[in-house]
């Protein structure tokens, strides 16, 4: 079963996609796709790509200019690659190589909604050697993967970042569903490995790092780069050996400096959210209250009621010992 916000959010998409087709029915337009840029980086990027084709709408054959892994939002279509034909329904991936011509139809109802994930072809290459896919597999050899479990987290995760509801770690989340993707299409497991000793120290010293200093703008590339592993090695080493994603630990670790501040000084919240490395305080507000369960201003207000009947509860004790008379046998 959906939680209350996933439901939410998986119906803001699907409203969102059912407008688009009403705009284009009003403006008497043919279908068409619009692409929104997420993120990105070097060698992968992210768009949001809503399809307004119908079944009145002849397909044009396309080619695939980067590897890429679309995740099905909302809708359906068909797919046709030299790989073979595929419908695509929610949940499902869409799996394309650089260079393949392909085609996309809605021969039987209009519009679908993705989350696009693109991948140059030695970025992709590389995650798939990381992987531990063999080198003649190091491409999609299907069209596509069904919405099975090993997938679920995954597309729950991109989901809710391109509702709006939560930040993602879109880098981590790209090196995650593309790994996942090859070595699902390519029938390869991969068991968890021990992390070496230097291992271990190039994580401390990336966990000492983002400690001193939370608000530094650190990428995943540049936190691997720096340990001399590739980014997903480091991101499965970090996970394996913190307990959770380095995305995750520098928030919980902006979040913590941004509580403590609030609680021992008068900053304005917007400047207490700006210090701690978040880039609008909107997003401060959001993250915070995920975690602390109240807004920052609420928080800080009742810290300080705390501490200020903590310390009347003090004075209180000091005057009660003072007004006690001493014993005759004392």
């Amino acid at each position: 079963m959906l939680r209350g916000s996933q439901r939410g959010v998986l119906g803001k998409i699907a409203a969102d996609l059912e407008r688009s087709l009403r705009d284009r029915v009003v403006r008497g337009a043919p279908g068409g796709q619009r692409d929104r840029r997420i993120a990105g980086g070097e060698g992968w990027a992210v768009a949001d790509v809503i399809c307004t084709s119908g079944p009145g709408d002849r397909s044009f054959e396309e080619q695939h200019t980067r590897t890429s892994v679309a995740v099905v939002l909302a809708g359906t279509f068909q797919y046709r690659s030299g790989r073979g034909r595929v419908m695509l329904t929610p949940g499902s991936l869409l799996l394309g190589n650089s260079g393949d011509p392909f085609e996309c139809g809605h021969e039987h109802a209009p519009g679908d909604r993705c989350v696009a994930f693109h991948f140059s072809t030695e970025y992709f290459d590389r995650l798939a050697a990381d992987a531990g896919v063999p080198r003649n597999e190091r491409h999609f050899r299907g069209a596509r993967l069904p919405p099975v479990r090993d997938l679920s987290s995954l597309v729950s995760r991109a989901t809710v970042g391109v509702g709006g509801v939560r930040d993602v770690a879109w880098e981590e989340l790209a090196i995650e569903l593309a790994a996942t993707a090859v070595r699902l299409d390519a029938g390869v497991s991969t068991p968890p490995r021990a992390p070496l000793s230097a291992a271990v120290a190039r994580v401390t010293e990336s966990v000492r790092r983002i400690e001193r200093s939370p608000e530094t703008r650190l990428t995943l590339a540049q936190l691997a780069a720096d340990a001399g592993q590739s980014p997903f090695h480091y991101l499965r080493t970090f996970e394996q050996l913190a307990g959770v994603t380095p995305h995750q630990f520098i928030l919980r670790t902006r979040l913590r400096h941004a509580a403590a501040r609030l609680l021992t000084d008068k900053a304005r919240v917007i400047d207490v959210a700006l210090d701690a490395g978040f880039n609008d305080v909107s997003t401060f507000n959001r993250g915070f209250r995920a975690e602390f369960g109240t807004a920052p201003l609420a928080y800080r207000e009742g810290g300080l009621r705390t501490a200020g009947a903590n310390a009347g509860n003090a004075k209180r004790r000091k005057c009660l010992k003072a007004e006690v008379p001493k014993s005759e046998n004392a």
